[in-house]
Protein backbone atom coordinates (compact mmCIF):
# COMPACT_ATOMS: atom_id res chain seq x y z
CA UNK A 1 0.00 0.00 0.00
CA UNK A 2 1.60 3.60 -1.00
CA UNK A 3 2.15 6.11 1.57
CA UNK A 4 1.00 9.73 1.39
CA UNK A 5 1.83 12.74 2.54
CA UNK A 6 1.10 16.46 1.68
CA UNK A 7 4.31 18.81 1.02
CA UNK A 8 4.71 22.22 0.47
CA UNK A 9 5.26 23.35 -3.03
CA UNK A 10 6.70 27.34 -3.70
CA UNK A 11 6.80 28.80 -7.12
CA UNK A 12 8.94 31.82 -7.82
CA UNK A 13 9.04 33.55 -11.18
CA UNK A 14 12.01 34.69 -11.85
CA UNK A 15 12.45 36.67 -15.22
CA UNK A 16 10.71 34.56 -18.07
CA UNK A 17 10.13 31.43 -16.04
CA UNK A 18 9.22 30.00 -12.63
CA UNK A 19 11.18 27.80 -10.39
CA UNK A 20 9.45 25.95 -8.04
CA UNK A 21 10.88 24.46 -4.66
CA UNK A 22 9.85 21.53 -2.13
CA UNK A 23 11.45 22.76 1.12
CA UNK A 24 10.92 19.98 3.22
CA UNK A 25 12.67 17.59 0.69
CA UNK A 26 15.06 20.35 -0.69
CA UNK A 27 14.00 19.52 -3.88
CA UNK A 28 14.17 22.21 -6.94
CA UNK A 29 12.54 22.21 -10.46
CA UNK A 30 10.94 24.97 -13.01
CA UNK A 31 8.88 25.45 -15.41
CA UNK A 32 8.16 28.01 -18.19
CA UNK A 33 4.01 28.43 -16.69
CA UNK A 34 3.45 27.92 -12.92
CA UNK A 35 1.65 24.53 -13.88
CA UNK A 36 4.55 23.38 -15.63
CA UNK A 37 6.62 24.26 -12.57
CA UNK A 38 4.48 22.48 -10.39
CA UNK A 39 4.68 19.43 -12.29
CA UNK A 40 8.20 19.41 -13.19
CA UNK A 41 8.28 19.49 -9.15
CA UNK A 42 5.93 16.95 -8.36
CA UNK A 43 8.20 14.66 -11.12
CA UNK A 44 11.68 15.45 -9.04
CA UNK A 45 9.93 14.73 -5.98
CA UNK A 46 8.29 11.20 -7.04
CA UNK A 47 11.76 10.51 -8.65
CA UNK A 48 13.42 11.12 -5.23
CA UNK A 49 11.07 9.28 -3.39
CA UNK A 50 11.49 6.24 -5.93
CA UNK A 51 15.45 6.00 -5.73
CA UNK A 52 16.25 7.78 -2.13
CA UNK A 53 16.76 4.72 0.97
CA UNK A 54 13.99 4.86 3.64
CA UNK A 55 16.74 6.57 5.89
CA UNK A 56 17.38 9.81 3.86
CA UNK A 57 13.20 10.41 3.18
CA UNK A 58 13.15 9.84 7.27
CA UNK A 59 16.20 11.96 7.92
CA UNK A 60 14.60 15.06 5.08
CA UNK A 61 10.95 14.57 6.61
CA UNK A 62 12.31 14.77 10.26
CA UNK A 63 12.97 18.12 10.46
CA UNK A 64 10.40 19.58 7.77
CA UNK A 65 7.31 21.44 9.33
CA UNK A 66 7.33 24.73 7.37
CA UNK A 67 4.59 27.54 7.21
CA UNK A 68 4.26 29.33 3.97
CA UNK A 69 2.43 33.01 5.41
CA UNK A 70 2.95 36.82 4.42
CA UNK A 71 5.03 39.48 6.16
CA UNK A 72 3.99 42.78 6.15
CA UNK A 73 6.82 44.94 7.12
CA UNK A 74 7.79 48.92 6.66
CA UNK A 75 11.16 50.22 5.20
CA UNK A 76 11.91 53.24 2.90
Amino acid sequence: MEKMTKLTAVIQREENFYVSLCPELDIASQGTTIEEARRNLLEAVELFLEVASDKEIERRLATSEFYVTPLEVAFG
